[in-house]
């Protein structure tokens, strides 16, 4: 058994999941700030990703990234490169995941008390010691939703990986991806284990989250 699939599906959820919590958390914070007209402008351009269909995502990634386009020539004198990469599904995986957890934080944010960092502030608190061990465990339900959505959605990306990195064994293989080889090939059987193997992650990733929660809102009484 060729267990690359899972091996590099994972790789490229978990990859994607840290770039899209630090970068959404980052747009989030600064979002919920803005004035509303500005904020429904921005909200729009950092959530299209979720609206596109994913092929259509990938192909706009193609035209930025792709090796005879600018961008992506540059980055190949760098000796980057995200066509038929496995970190090419990094990218396409955060680009599609990153409206996910943009949103749910930005609504934690929202909903933060502000009087609780401005209390902070009072008591001589930097703001990066108030970002990280107040406003974050205060929000941490809508975070920690928001990675969650992220980390299933990366794992279960197709479109714009597909797209972007096509389906090489042992290279850029994801279970998506070969999910669909096998089925197209008529592997029934096959696609079907990967299927199942999808299933018990995804699973898996919402009982912990469930477990997760259990403390705190028993502390919360």
């Amino acid at each position: 058994m060729d267990w690359f699939p899972l091996y590099n599906s994972l790789r490229i959820a978990v990859l994607s999941s840290v770039v899209v919590f630090f970068t959404g958390i980052g747009a989030a914070y600064y979002a919920a700030r803005l004035p509303r007209l500005v904020k429904g402008v921005l909200d729009a351009v950092l959530t299209l990703p979720m609206v596109l269909p994913p092929t259509v995502v990938g192909y706009l990634l193609l035209l930025v990234f792709g090796n005879r386009r600018p961008v992506g020539q540059w980055l190949a004198g760098l000796d980057i490169h995200f066509v038929m990469t496995w970190y090419g599904g990094v990218l396409a995986a955060a680009v599609v995941a990153f409206p996910l957890m943009y949103r749910t934080a930005r609504g934690a944010f929202e909903s933060f008390d502000p009087t609780l960092a401005q209390a902070g502030q009072t008591l001589g608190l930097s703001g990066s010691f108030i970002f990280w061990r107040i406003r974050m465990p205060a929000c941490r339900q809508g975070i920690l939703a928001g990675v969650v959505l992220a980390f299933a959605r990366a794992l279960g990306e197709y479109g714009a990986t597909s797209m972007l990195i096509g389906y090489t064994p042992g290279r850029t293989a994801t279970i998506s991806t070969t999910v669909y080889q096998l089925w197209r090939t008529g592997d029934d059987a096959g696609a079907l284990f990967w299927v199942g193997v999808n299933l018990i992650i995804s699973a898996a990733v919402l009982l912990t989250v469930n477990l997760l929660e259990r403390p705190a809102k028993g502390g919360a009484r």
